[in-house]
């Protein structure tokens, strides 16, 4: 056992251990998604983050050791938001003739996301510090993470939330968007996308191309709407 014990602390020492299991860990949790047959509520990011931190419990390595391993993948989430200008520029023509109701749903979208979040917080009594970091939870973790810092937010738990709420869209917003009769691909992926972000247009990208494109669109809107409205709904419950 003390033979297992060393050999584990030199082999956690290297960065590359991390990145692996990171990696097995989301090849883990595709392999059950596609075995459930593509169910929205067997997430692989989800099962990915349960498996990685089960890892990290059992051997209680901190979160910065397993970021150094982890964080080539980190640096990835640039190059493939980018990237995400492709599948857009494919549906240009589709983008321009429904300018408007994107407008319009991009505001709607991303007031209510912020808005219902802080709102439910502070009736609960969460205090100013928390709902300063669950206000920009709809936008992408880079924006999301300097908007909590610019309003007085906890960068790390509002990265935290992020996560959550991009996992809970992704497996969410299949099964309701069917209930609510929803068949437009534009709409279902934009709305998405303005809902759950990174994960969700990655969901939507799994369930048809256009919804994917319209997501990624969502997403980088609701990306710059919320730099101005979360301040604003935190102001209004401070």
């Amino acid at each position: 056992m003390n033979d297992l014990t060393a050999f584990w602390s030199y082999l956690s020492e290297g960065p590359l251990l991390w990145l692996a299991l990171t990696l097995m860990a989301y090849a883990a949790g595709d392999a059950a998604w596609r075995r459930s047959g593509r169910k929205p509520w067997v997430n692989s990011v989800l099962v990915a983050v349960v498996i990685l931190a089960a890892i990290l419990w059992v051997t209680r390595t901190p979160y910065g050791t397993y970021f150094e391993g982890a964080q080539f993948v980190h640096f990835l989430l640039g190059p493939a938001t980018v990237s995400l200008a492709l599948p857009l520029y494919d549906n240009l023509a589709r983008l321009r003739r429904a300018a408007l109701p994107v407008v319009a749903a991009l505001i709607a979208g991303s007031a209510t996301a912020a808005g219902s979040a802080v709102a439910i917080a502070a009736l609960l009594g969460v205090r100013p510090a928390e709902l300063a970091s669950l206000a920009p939870k709809s936008a992408t973790a880079p924006v999301a993470i300097g908007i909590s810092e610019s309003i007085g937010g906890s960068p790390t738990l509002t990265a935290v939330l992020v996560i959550l709420t991009g996992i809970t869209g992704a497996v969410v917003a299949t099964p309701v968007l069917n209930a609510l009769r929803i068949r437009d691909w534009r709409a279902r992926g934009f709305a998405t996308g303005v809902a759950s972000h990174g994960i969700g247009t990655a969901r939507a990208f799994q369930v048809n191309p256009t919804a994917g494109a319209f997501a990624g669109l969502g997403m980088a809107l609701n990306a710059v709407a919320t730099a101005f409205i979360a301040p604003l709904v935190l102001a209004l419950f401070r």
